[in-house]
């Protein structure tokens, strides 16, 4: 994590599905940034409780909340546990939950996926925003960032649910980011590649391997012209710089963060 610390000093941030990989290391960031940190984890308090404790390491105080990110009660008390711990809502919302489903066909994927991914990836999006701007609004400042995927860009074969829901989430925040602009909110997005995290560092792993076909890791790598996959900490970075006032006067923007992978891609 390179956050520069202090930046976020006075913040208090939201990570919706912070007990994850990718999640966990955004929430750390922010802390290390100087943010005080409300830690989103749907099912698993061990996990959620794991990442509090890792972002007080940094001097700042985090508490762990939960909630469906699809159902609007569940989010409201999701924030007025947030507000109650740390005395305000937050004003960095970090929209990272997303549910995991198979790759298949379009053919044969089943409905169900495609609903699942509308949820936690377009209702995602709409929930938090009817949640969190009131108060960024009365306050004249806020950033909503969404953790996008490469995958929205390249529309790849078998990945037809999961860039449908996350091609949805896009087309609303660039809506979010018009209409919430003249109250100083910014709305951005992140795009990563297939990025390393906690479980490709696992003993007796290679930091590139994590039991997939060697064969699809090499081409992946292949298709990078850096050559080589960026980690978890290079989207947290991201994460840092449009939650930071170095961006204040960026919304709407897609930033590819996949060493070049998706570069002239429409």
């Amino acid at each position: 994590m390179n956050a520069a610390s202090g930046e976020l000093s006075g913040r208090i941030a939201l990570v919706t599905g912070a007990s994850g990989d990718l999640g966990r290391t955004i929430a750390e960031s922010l802390a290390a940034a100087g943010a005080d940190v409300v830690v989103h984890c749907r099912s698993d308090p061990a996990k959620g409780a794991a990442v509090v404790a890792a972002c007080t390491v940094h001097g700042r105080r985090a508490v762990a909340v939960a909630g469906d990110v699809a159902d609007l009660p569940a989010m409201e008390a999701a924030r007025d546990a947030g507000i109650a711990a740390l005395g305000r809502a937050p004003d960095i919302v970090v929209m990272n939950a997303v549910s995991q489903i198979p790759w298949l066909s379009v053919q044969d994927q089943p409905l169900e996926h495609f609903v699942d991914q509308f949820r936690t990836c377009v209702l995602h999006a709409a929930v938090a925003a009817k949640v969190f701007t009131p108060a960024m609004r009365a306050r004249k400042w806020g950033r909503f960032i969404g953790i996008n995927t490469e995958c929205v860009i390249e529309c790849r074969g078998g990945s037809s649910a999961y860039s449908s829901g996350k091609g949805g989430m896009d087309r609303l925040l660039r809506c979010l980011a018009r209409e919430v602009a003249p109250d100083n909110i910014t709305v951005n997005q992140i795009a990563p590649g297939w990025m390393i995290s906690a479980k490709y560092r696992k003993p007796g792993l290679g930091k590139d391997e994590d039991g997939l076909d060697a064969a699809a890791l090499a081409g992946y790598v292949g298709g990078v012209p850096m050559g080589h996959r960026g980690t978890d900490s290079d989207i947290a970075d991201a994460v840092v710089f449009y939650a930071s006032e170095r961006a204040r006067f960026i919304t709407s923007a897609m930033l590819q963060v996949n060493g070049g992978r998706t570069t002239g891609a429409v």
